[in-house]
């Protein structure tokens, strides 16, 4: 199952999640949950959005089966780049040059006023988006080659960037935090290619990029993009409805008190530590082994991947469920709690993590089994699945976010993530899931959680006893 690469890319994401979180620490520090945290956050949202969308979910999971089966890599991942770049570049045009109409659409709640203040920062962060575009392609050609270090690391320069900023600017007032902030979004990016372009010219795949663009007008690749493309577009609307989603909610949020875009911005965060580290390193490492086993029809080896890794995630991923859930006052108020940032808020960044935590299993495993649709090229039947997942929180969303503010958009979340998971089961076969959990296994993974439930319980009673 390549354990060393899952936990070298592990390591790689858990420190540029730690230094993610030092970045919102200082932010919350500098910031606190105030209207001008909610518009750097909303600013910075947009090209976060696309960047998920476009530039790694969608593209990756289309580029790389595609890439695989190519006869004329080369040929064909020039001009896959060349399409996006030039896209890109229009779109993030676009947007400088009018970017009150794109801010209103991720802040109706908002004032013409705030909205109108809001539209330079959105402008300037999303030119990050072609920066990414460019780090995601490179890192997608380094998985090929079994390379994920460099890719995992570099996000870690994008918070230190930031975090360099907010270092120079503790004396400033919040409105320029937030636009030298949105610059430092820009050098991070700018960092973050470097690195891969390095790491592209150690790896000799430059010659390969050379050779495509020498040979472009020499080689028919015209089958395997159709090809490409009849996988990428399923691939965004697949890729779309959990960001669609994430989008919905601070729109939603905006109707809500005011800190609440920022309650979920800080608790997500906390959130996408464990998802990060544990199911997304996995599947990032698996995911070209199983393309390469299904495309040479050794589908016993994709499964035999595909049950060691269930065990491994279900374990570590039930883990972070229980011990987050009963710690996150004791979380949010060593990470969080100082200056500006006040016990109150913490105690509302607490109810909706809780609430996050809850889908933490759900989207972990659906990220493994979605693999074998991917990599089946099934990209069609993954974006249906997700539309249901979509259609389920975004109604929860509605229904609850009176009753529970905040906390009630992120339970629908988590409640949309088992329906995620169960239709991504369904379509790879709950065959498969009844031939894994046929041991005894199963039983001691639920008396881990029944013991850990109790141990964390009483530990955080413990922890309250010191911190309130």
């Amino acid at each position: 199952m390549r354990l060393k690469s899952i936990f070298t890319n592990s390591f790689g994401i858990l420190f540029s999640r730690i230094t993610g979180l030092g970045r919102d620490v200082l932010m919350a520090s500098t910031l606190g949950a105030s209207i001008w945290s909610d518009m750097f956050f909303v600013a910075f949202k947009l090209p976060n959005f696309f960047r998920r969308i476009f530039a790694e979910g969608a593209f990756t999971q289309a580029f790389l089966p595609s890439f695989v089966a190519s006869r004329h890599k080369g040929v064909f991942s020039v001009h896959i780049f060349l399409r996006f770049l030039t896209f890109l570049l229009l779109l993030s045009t676009f947007v400088s040059l009018f970017p009150e109409p794109i801010t209103k659409l991720l802040a109706w709640g908002w004032s013409e006023q705030t909205i109108e203040a809001t539209s330079p920062l959105t402008a300037i962060n999303f030119w990050y988006l072609d920066l990414i575009f460019m780090v995601t392609f490179i890192a997608t050609l380094l998985q090929y080659k079994g390379h994920f270090a460099t890719t995992a690391m570099a996000t870690a320069l994008l918070n230190l960037s930031m975090i360099t900023t907010l270092l120079l600017s503790q004396e400033a007032s919040p409105k320029m935090v937030a636009y030298l902030l949105s610059f430092g979004v820009l050098i991070g990016g700018v960092l973050q290619l470097l690195v891969h372009l390095v790491a592209l010219y150690k790896l000799h795949l430059h010659r390969l990029l050379i050779g495509g663009w020498k040979y472009r007008r020499r080689k028919e690749i015209t089958q395997e993009s159709q090809h490409f493309q009849s996988l990428f577009l399923p691939s965004i609307l697949g890729n779309a409805t959990p960001q669609i989603s994430a989008f919905v909610d601070t729109l939603l949020a905006t109707f809500l008190m005011s800190g609440s875009v920022s309650y979920l911005f800080y608790a997500n965060r906390i959130f996408q530590l464990p998802l990060a580290i544990i199911a997304i390193a996995t599947a990032t490492v698996l995911f070209p082994t199983i393309s390469k086993a299904i495309k040479h029809k050794q589908e016993a080896k994709a499964y035999q991947a595909l049950d060691r890794a269930f065990w491994l995630l279900s374990s570590l991923l039930s883990l972070a469920t229980i011990g987050g859930f009963f710690l996150a006052e004791p979380i949010v108020w060593l990470l969080f709690e100082r200056q500006n940032f006040t016990q109150a808020n913490t105690l509302q960044t607490v109810s909706v993590l809780q609430m996050y935590l809850l889908g933490l299993l759900p989207f972990g495993l659906a990220k493994l089994f979605s693999l074998f649709l991917y990599a089946s090229h099934k990209h069609l039947k993954a974006a249906k699945i997700s539309l249901y997942s979509l259609g389920a929180s975004l109604s929860l969303s509605l229904l609850l976010m009176h009753p529970m503010g905040a906390s009630g958009l992120a339970l629908a979340g988590s409640l949309g993530g088992w329906v995620l998971l169960f239709f991504t089961i369904k379509e790879v076969g709950f065959s498969h899931l009844k031939r894994m959990m046929a041991n005894k296994k199963g039983y001691y993974l639920l008396l881990f959680i029944v013991v850990g439930s109790l141990f964390f319980y009483w530990f955080n009673l413990l922890l309250l006893s010191y911190i309130r």
